[in-house]
């Protein structure tokens, strides 16, 4: 089990965990997922760290489609703050506990500011990193904006 796993489990919401086998060599963990899934890249959701105003110890989660990529002043907008850039690796696995290709927007070391992007409300449930590579839970969007406590606001773009 992974803390994503145990915080979806902890909080009782209806959520399924999909595994499959990571290839090293693939170019994006996303698109990846995706493919494995058979699941359209605009319903599998990537999840990224961001420095706010360039502060690489304040740090916020940003959940975009693994179909296009993520609106930095949308995201700045969303958090209102002037502007937002992309977390360091080695500052996103610290703070989230996940390695990168694998961070779940559920069961972080620190609970961080979090916005999802307003697609997932499209869709009857989503699928996001349950904490490692080649695991990904899926659920309702509604669900995970409740345990994270996340705002939903346009911040993909393809």
């Amino acid at each position: 089990m992974t803390p994503a796993i145990n915080a979806a489990k902890k909080a009782n919401i209806s959520f399924q965990v999909h595994e499959y086998v990571h290839d090293a060599a693939a170019p994006s963990y996303g698109l990846e997922a995706a493919d494995a899934l058979g699941q359209s890249p605009r319903r599998v959701f990537k999840t990224l760290l961001v420095a706010l105003n360039g502060d690489g110890r304040r740090l916020a989660v940003a959940v975009v489609p693994v179909s296009g990529l993520l609106d930095l002043k949308a995201v700045a907008t969303a958090l209102r703050c002037k502007k937002v850039t992309m977390a360091e690796a080695q500052d996103a696995e610290r703070t989230s506990g996940y390695v990168v290709g694998g961070i779940s927007p559920l069961g972080q070391k620190k609970r961080l500011p979090t916005v999802l992007d307003s697609s997932a409300l499209t869709f009857p449930s989503i699928y996001m990193s349950a904490g490692r590579r080649g695991l990904e839970i899926e659920m309702a969007a509604t669900d995970l904006i409740a345990l994270t406590s996340a705002v939903t606001a346009p911040i993909g773009r393809d």
